[in-house]
């Protein structure tokens, strides 16, 4: 479908399904992503992240035409949205104070409210250390900016050579509150 819009704008869906069978994913596997990174898995309930930081990977250096100026995802990575920005907000993560006041905008606009979580890579990543791998797929400590580290982890397998900006929206309690607020008809279309 062509929609005719000004921008071109591409979509790339990561979808997952945390399943039991002999090829699932296990703590301690190590799997190399698309960027090239080596994980450690240290929580098999952190699996979106795995699938989506190969998405940014994707978006950053293997789309026709180049690269796009902006990469978005927009995930339920963490239960941790909800205590870093409550029920109403979706947590926003930026790589840019200018990309962070867009979409702080914009949700003011629309209605889709949001709120920024802390952006600092350089204080967070230490979270991910492994003695095995280049990181693990969870924090080490749930209480140091837990919705900023999942964000930060998808950050970084971002191509070193992607230039345009990046945000992240976190969205797991926001979507929840969200369910429960839908019409009975559209939430049984939804699920």
């Amino acid at each position: 479908m062509q929609l005719k819009l000004p921008r071109k704008i591409t979509l790339i869906l990561a979808i997952v399904e945390n399943a039991i069978g002999k090829d699932a994913v296990r703590n301690d596997d190590i799997l190399t992503m698309k960027s090239g990174k080596t994980v450690e898995i240290n929580n098999t309930d952190a699996e979106g992240r795995l699938i989506l930081s190969d998405c940014v990977s994707h978006a950053s250096n293997s789309l026709e035409g180049g690269p796009p100026d902006v990469i978005l995802d927009m995930a339920t990575l963490t239960g941790a949205q909800g205590v870093a920005t409550g029920e109403i907000h979706a947590g926003v993560l930026a790589k840019t104070k200018d990309m962070e006041d867009r979409i702080f905008k914009a949700g003011m606009k629309t209605g889709d409210l949001c709120f920024p979580l802390l952006y600092a890579p350089e204080l967070l990543k230490k979270e991910f250390k492994s003695q095995v791998a280049d990181m693990k797929n969870s924090v080490k400590n749930r209480s140091n900016a837990q919705c900023s580290c999942a964000g930060h982890f998808i950050e970084s397998h971002i191509d070193e050579a992607y230039k345009g900006d990046w945000v992240s929206l976190s969205i797991f309690i926001y979507l929840c509150v969200w369910f429960d607020h839908l019409p009975l008809t559209l939430y049984a279309f939804i699920s």
